[in-house]
């Protein structure tokens, strides 16, 4: 089992001295007994290996002015494999070494022996998005993906 409880903030943003609040959240999809019902998230306390989870980047300008050209970037939590995109979310673009983002499909990986090969979700070490519209100030807003406990 893995706990999440302490699971501190870990988004970095690039605009780091602006008066932004950042929050990291790992949530749990709950059981519904209503076939069809969309399932709730509430905070993963244990998890077991191949439980799914969904990881929410929470944000708010708490300054007085707006924030232009807004990045944020996220490591992956320790013990998670990322998954997708969540459908309420935009797609991040993907990392597997920290430094060059893209589409999964673009991302290689290089081989102890020499070459590459293609990426897996497995090896996605980072996510990150970039905000195109400016952040009001006392403006917030939400992005997530899926993720599951290695």
């Amino acid at each position: 089992m893995i706990p999440f409880a302490s699971l501190a903030a870990i988004a970095v943003a690039a605009a780091a001295a602006a008066p932004l609040h950042l929050e990291t959240r790992v949530l749990a999809e709950q059981p519904v007994a209503t076939a069809g019902a969309v399932p709730a998230l509430a905070p993963a306390r244990r998890t077991l290996p191949g439980d799914p989870l969904v990881v929410e980047l929470a944000y708010r300008n708490t300054g007085t002015a707006a924030i232009t050209g807004l990045v944020l970037a996220n490591p992956m939590p320790r013990g998670l494999a990322y998954r997708g995109a969540q459908p309420s979310s935009p797609a991040p673009e993907l990392s597997v070494d920290g430094n060059r983002f893209g589409p999964l499909g673009t991302l290689t990986v290089a081989l102890p022996g020499g070459g590459t090969r293609p990426a897996t979700a497995d090896d996605v070490t980072h996510v990150r998005w970039r905000l195109s519209a400016p952040l009001p100030a006392g403006g917030a807003g939400r992005l997530a993906f899926r993720a599951v406990v290695r």
